[in-house]
């Protein structure tokens, strides 16, 4: 993917698509008339993403539409937390990507919060007082993703699946992906976007 594309695709709020994820994102649309539109492809950034929770299908609560803007606000303080904690910016660049597309303001329905998405224990594990603060939401972020990758030898893949459904969780299932489809798809989302971003960072 070269950059032109991967700009494109970011500014306009698209996940880059991934051909081994089972279901894609749904954007939904209603325009003046009041007609409900559904698309994985949205083509203008009146769409909103939806999320698959237990419930059905909910809107998620990022602003997609800011994702390229957000991203150059942000970028000098990943660049620098990631390498003050000796890891590659396009991971942790790839980890926000995922997490909240930039979004500090963020929140899931789980109550994660902020840019690397911070559950309270997390944050308070990490000493992060206010999560929606960019700064220390990655800080906290970056050093909890470092703390996992040590927790399980470097085994990036491990170390995401950790990120996204707790340490305990892939302890559990024998130091393997967790059999959660939520799990398995973040995982592989964010080696996409690590990949794509390691070619232009």
């Amino acid at each position: 993917m070269d950059i032109a594309r991967i700009k494109r695709a970011l500014s306009v709020g698209i996940l880059i698509t991934l051909p081994l994820v089972a279901g894609a994102d749904i954007y939904k649309y209603v325009d003046k008339y009041g007609r409900v539109h559904l698309t994985d492809e949205p083509v203008h950034d009146g769409y909103k993403r939806l999320v698959k929770t237990w419930k059905g299908w909910s809107e998620a609560g990022v602003a997609y539409r800011n994702l390229e803007k957000n991203r150059i606000i942000h970028s000098p303080t990943i660049d620098l937390v990631a390498k003050r904690h000796r890891l590659p910016s396009a991971l942790i660049h790839a980890v926000i990507t995922a997490e909240s597309a930039y979004d500090a303001s963020a929140v899931s329905r789980a109550g994660a919060v902020g840019l690397m998405q911070l559950m309270p224990g997390t944050a308070k594990r990490y000493g992060v007082g206010n999560r929606r603060d960019p700064r220390a939401n990655v800080l906290g972020g970056t050093r909890y993703l470092k703390d996992l990758l040590g927790m399980f030898d470097n085994n990036l893949v491990l170390a995401l699946a950790a990120y996204n459904a707790g340490e305990n969780a892939v302890i559990k299932y024998g130091h393997q992906i967790p059999p959660y489809q939520e799990t398995q798809t973040y995982v592989r989302r964010v080696l996409k976007y690590y990949n794509d971003y390691k070619k232009v960072m």
